[in-house]
């Protein structure tokens, strides 16, 4: 049974808070390095450096120490929402909390950016504020739930297994709860492991995996072996399927349930046996694609992936929702790009 790092309550905001601050104290409980690295990739503006510096004779007004250990003052507030429900008035009072911090950043945190018209409003009042309370302003940063959790992505590597699993969960938290708008699937291709079963999958369009393995939401997936991604299919319909004494029992997630589709189920199940797989009686998770095309799409390290991961077609293409290639050439593509 997989194990969760965050609890799942549906539309609970002080729960959504919980959750973002417990992937945040995750990280830096895990590296700091990587923490900061975070902030100042999300947050701080490059002049700001939030860790604690260690310098040599560093000159003061009357004197020059040896040596010196200081960390700037540095103080976030976090308003988190389950949409963009965010008020000026709140905001403002929120200022106070502040205290005597030499660096203040206000943290608004939903599923979708502020309404443009909305944040001008309150960053006009905002900039009212910085001048009545000089020097140190209080920066504004407006992000989503997808971002954050994209920044950590970006800071963590493949090797850091424990916080990639922290990652993951926190992503299935967010699909789970509706703080990431599936409708950026789109733009996503999930990598799986298929050594074994790689021609079975290839040959009937149809990938199956353990339904404890954390999900989160994509429009593509790609089948790893061998140091490279060497099909690639869009997802045209998940279903969840295990056997009872009634037969096999079908739950749809998405797409269709055909005839064709039950067949291939009970195929695949047959075909599990073969590798020591029980798709008998432990509940899998069936992803159908329109067809599964041949790529190329390297791993440039020769250390082999541990597991699936998330690539953003959008970012490695090029391409927008609307410029998106369909997936023959997405598979061309791919054979000229690399990745670590």
């Amino acid at each position: 049974m997989k194990i969760h790092y965050f609890q799942r309550y549906h539309a609970k905001e002080n729960v959504a808070t919980a959750n973002t601050m417990l992937l945040l104290s995750r990280l830096y409980s895990y590296s700091p390095d990587k923490f900061f690295r975070l902030l100042k990739t999300e947050f701080f503006p490059e002049k700001f450096e939030p860790e604690i510096q260690f310098k040599i004779q560093e000159k003061s007004v009357e004197s020059i120490p040896d040596a010196t250990i200081t960390q700037e003052g540095f103080k976030l507030v976090v308003e988190t929402k389950m949409s963009d429900w965010f008020y000026s008035d709140q905001l403002m009072r929120h200022l106070e909390a502040f205290g005597e911090a030499k660096n203040k950043f206000l943290i608004t945190i939903a599923p979708e950016l502020m309404d443009e018209t909305k944040k001008k409003d309150f960053e006009q009042l905002l900039e009212k504020y910085n001048e009545e309370h000089k020097p140190w302003p209080v920066l504004h940063i407006n992000t989503t739930f997808e971002k954050l959790a994209n920044a950590f992505g970006e800071v963590i590597e493949e090797r850091d297994y424990e916080m990639q699993d922290v990652l993951e969960d926190y992503l299935e938290y967010c699909y789970h709860d509706g703080l990431i708008p599936v409708s950026d699937s789109w733009k996503y291709m999930r990598m799986q492991l298929a050594g074994t079963t790689l021609e079975f999958n290839a040959r009937s369009g149809v990938y199956y995996d353990n339904i404890d393995r954390s999900f989160r939401a994509h429009d593509y997936l790609g089948l790893y072996s061998n140091k490279t991604v060497r099909y690639i299919g869009k997802v045209t319909a998940r279903v969840l399927a295990v056997e009872s004494d009634r037969g096999i029992q079908f739950e749809i997630e998405y797409g269709e349930l055909t005839e064709e589709r039950k067949e291939k189920i009970a195929l695949a199940i047959a075909d599990g046996d073969n590798y020591g797989y029980n798709l008998h009686t432990e509940k899998h998770r069936y992803f159908f694609v329109d067809q599964f095309y041949e790529t190329d799409f390297k791993k440039s390290t020769s250390r082999a992936p541990m597991g699936s991961r998330i690539f953003d077609l959008s970012q490695i293409l090029g391409a927008d929702r609307d410029t998106m290639p369909d997936t023959a050439e997405i598979a061309e593509r791919l054979r000229k790009e690399i990745w670590t």
